[in-house]
């Protein structure tokens, strides 16, 4: 069921959502050569705790799989999702996606960027510029009285345009009063198709692209996935609220 949400659920969200918003522009501040992913997720956490919220990931289950035990995801290079922070070190060269859930007062926000450390290689570049334009052209798509599937669309034609491949594997989700709701936001897909925007409507809408082919492996911990060939990953990430015009990104500062 498609859960809608009233404006003051959309503004209780909103709050969450910020949280996000400022625990990734510390993420960018702090990534650099030689910090950890570890003490990326101990500043994230601090960092939401302090704005009276609580981190959404850390103790999470799903499909089986042991509660995750950090407070962001941290998935380097050909880590597509679900990078479990620990003590190795990142370094020049290295990509870093880091996704953050909040919640606050009974609602969730969640968000995701991919960040550079020090100086990458321009086709890893391309990859991130091209997986944010998608997010941003895919969100043009969601409003109310388009379908699910013409944000799918929109964000497959720009990344195959190209030549980045779209993970199948994993989607965006409906999110606010659960970390995850329905409808599920593919990255690719047909115009016309899913379920019809609604205003208030709450969705987090992510693509998840890869350098090289599209297939994905689970890894034995139950959570990270990373790329089959092993080429860099990058993944961007909005919560927004469907209108009558335009999309409201809820995840800014």
């Amino acid at each position: 069921m498609i859960l809608i949400k009233t404006q003051q659920e959309i503004d209780l969200i909103r709050e969450s959502c910020r949280i996000v918003a400022e625990t990734l522009e510390l993420m960018r501040k702090h990534v650099k050569p030689g910090v950890s992913t570890k003490e990326l997720d101990k500043i994230a956490e601090e960092h939401i705790l302090s704005r009276g919220g609580r981190p959404a990931f850390k103790g999470y289950s799903q499909a089986g799989a042991y509660p995750f035990p950090a407070s962001i995801c941290a998935s380097v290079n050909e880590e597509v999702v679900h990078g479990i922070p620990t003590n190795r070190k990142l370094v020049s060269g290295d990509i870093i996606s880091v996704d953050v859930g909040v919640q606050k007062n009974g609602f969730y926000g969640d968000g995701a960027t991919t960040i550079a450390v020090g100086e990458i290689d321009p086709k890893v570049r391309q990859l991130l510029d091209v997986t944010e334009k998608s997010l941003y052209l895919g969100l043009e798509e969601a409003k109310e009285n388009n379908h699910v599937q013409d944000i799918s669309f929109a964000i497959q034609s720009y990344v195959e345009e190209h030549s980045f491949s779209i993970v199948r594997e994993l989607t965006g989700h409906g999110v606010g009063k659960f970390l995850h709701e329905s409808p599920a936001v593919p990255n690719f897909g047909r115009k016309g198709l899913g379920a019809k925007l609604r205003k208030g409507m709450t969705i987090a809408v992510e693509p998840m692209v890869n350098m090289g082919r599209k297939e994905v492996a689970f890894l034995d911990d139950g959570w990270t996935v990373i790329t089959k060939d092993k080429k860099p990953s990058a993944h961007f990430e909005h919560t927004i609220a469907v209108n009558n015009g335009k999309a409201e990104i809820l995840t800014v500062l």
